[in-house]
């Protein structure tokens, strides 16, 4: 186990203090008695409220390699030090007047966002800051509606379920595209709907949350640009990867990344391989005139400045000024390089693929496909849709429920049986669907347990036979 971060509890105690010596500038006051509490009356909800953080069984461990399930890791300590020094002043970035520092913060962090994905550059990026991916998505959604009145969403099968649900919200068809073998986009049925439907925009995932695909977003946009219709980029999850995106042994192909600067919106989750908390997606357009389409008037919010707020470029009202904050000062740490943050995320992509080549080796298991980005896919070696099932089952809760040190977390996955065969794996049996199991390797620590956790794999018994 690591060594208690010192530096984390050191710069923690640092904040509280700048930004207590901060308010002690603007005079004494007195607090209201309302609010006061005595140690004794909320020492004890404290400790309650830790135990259930803590206590066995209740709680995940997130924060270790041995966790190797959802798309979950703390967030770095810098940003947490980032984070609790704004949340002190508590801004709200949807006025200047509300945030007027982390209002400048954002606007710096979207444009490196920008620079990232290839986006002009001169100044007239639109794009801001959000609670998540979903807001981020739904929002593009309604840009797009708006641009094209009556028209629908195409969207492969394989994205995130949030675009069909937004489109529920917002009133729009969401036409699904069927995916390939490994879980793209499918082009050629890309092209069927395009001719059978009235499409406005495409949405092209860079990852999908499932296994990490990459849908084949360059021959995207060229369909795309012929028939007249918008692009946008779901990079939620795979977005930071454009930053190795440089066709190395430990970067990702370069074609698709790349064309993420010519679609017409992108969005990226810092809450994910950007190092920040929760509560921090990102939105961008192409074209800033699209900015048209947020235009409303509020009497008593846009008076502190005639420079642009943010909140007149946001379907979002209220919004953390220090994930702002956060994101900034991570940010200024790891900057948005491939020797910057991208360093962090190479070794996501050599566990990845060492994990695939280990599998591939097995006996026992087998790779449902070459992962992508840091997303893996595997499953034992059997013939029975059900044996399979029952394996996954089997050892996601046998790994998770033992001596806390020995213990793996990893995730299931449910597959059609049909998608199972598209990649070789052939199985019989009733079961239309299958669970596998599945492992997110995003912390760079993995990249050392990574064998270990295909040592446990194997130990945990061969697959079952059906009788």
């Amino acid at each position: 186990m690591p060594e208690p971060d010192e530096d984390l509890a050191v710069g923690l105690a640092q904040a509280v203090e700048a930004i207590g010596a901060w308010q002690q500038t603007f005079g004494d006051f007195a607090v209201h008695p309302s609010v006061q509490v005595p140690d004794a009356h909320w020492r004890p909800a404290f400790e309650e409220y830790l135990a259930k953080l803590t206590a066995p069984g209740e709680q995940y461990p997130f924060f270790h390699p041995h966790y190797a399930g959802q798309m979950l890791k703390p967030p770095h300590p810098v940003a947490t030090i980032g984070y609790l020094a704004a949340m002190l002043i508590n801004p709200n970035n949807h006025a200047l007047d509300g945030g007027p520092a982390t209002a400048q913060m954002e606007k710096e962090v979207v444009a490196d966002l920008a620079t990232m994905f290839g986006l002009p550059t001169d100044g007239r990026v639109l794009g801001h800051l959000t609670s998540s991916g979903t807001i981020g998505n739904l929002e593009a959604l309604w840009v797009a509606r708006n641009e094209h009145p009556g028209k629908a969403i195409a969207v492969s099968r394989d994205a995130h379920y949030t675009h069909e649900r937004m489109c529920a919200v917002l009133g729009m068809e969401a036409v699904l595209v069927d995916v390939d073998e490994h879980g793209r986009m499918d082009i050629d049925d890309l092209a069927r709907v395009i001719d059978s439907h009235d499409i406005g925009t495409i949405v092209a995932t860079i990852g999908t949350t499932g296994l990490g695909a990459i849908d084949p977003l360059a021959g995207i946009i060229a369909l795309a640009r012929d028939a007249g219709i918008r692009v946008h980029v779901d990079a939620a999850y795979g977005g930071f990867f454009t930053l190795i995106a440089d066709d190395s042994d430990d970067g990702v192909p370069s074609e698709h990344f790349r064309a993420i600067a010519q679609a017409d919106s992108v969005v990226v989750d810092p809450h994910k391989h950007g190092l920040q908390p929760y509560g921090c997606g990102a939105v961008l357009f192409a074209d800033p005139s699209v900015g048209r389409h947020y235009r409303h008037d509020s009497p008593y919010t846009y008076f502190s400045s005639d420079e642009l707020h943010l909140g007149e470029i946001s379907l979002e009202c209220s919004r953390a000024g220090a994930a702002a904050g956060a994101l900034w000062l991570t940010t200024k740490v790891f900057p948005l390089t491939p020797d910057g943050l991208g360093r962090v995320l190479r070794p996501c992509i050599r566990a990845a693929r060492r994990m695939h080549d280990r599998l591939q080796d097995s006996p026992s298991w087998q790779a449902l496909q070459a992962p992508e980005l840091d997303i893996v896919g595997y499953c034992t070696r059997t013939d029975s849709a059900e044996a399979m099932d029952a394996d996954s089952a089997r050892v996601f809760t046998a790994l998770a429920h033992t001596d806390r040190e020995e213990q793996w977390h990893l995730a299931t996955y449910s597959m059609k049986r049909s998608d199972l065969d598209r990649r070789g794996i052939e199985v019989q049996g009733d079961a239309d669907r299958v669970r596998i199991l599945r492992s997110v390797l995003m912390k760079p620590e993995h990249e050392f347990v990574v064998d270990d956790l295909v040592d446990v794999l194997e130990a945990s018994g061969p697959p079952t036979v059906e009788a």
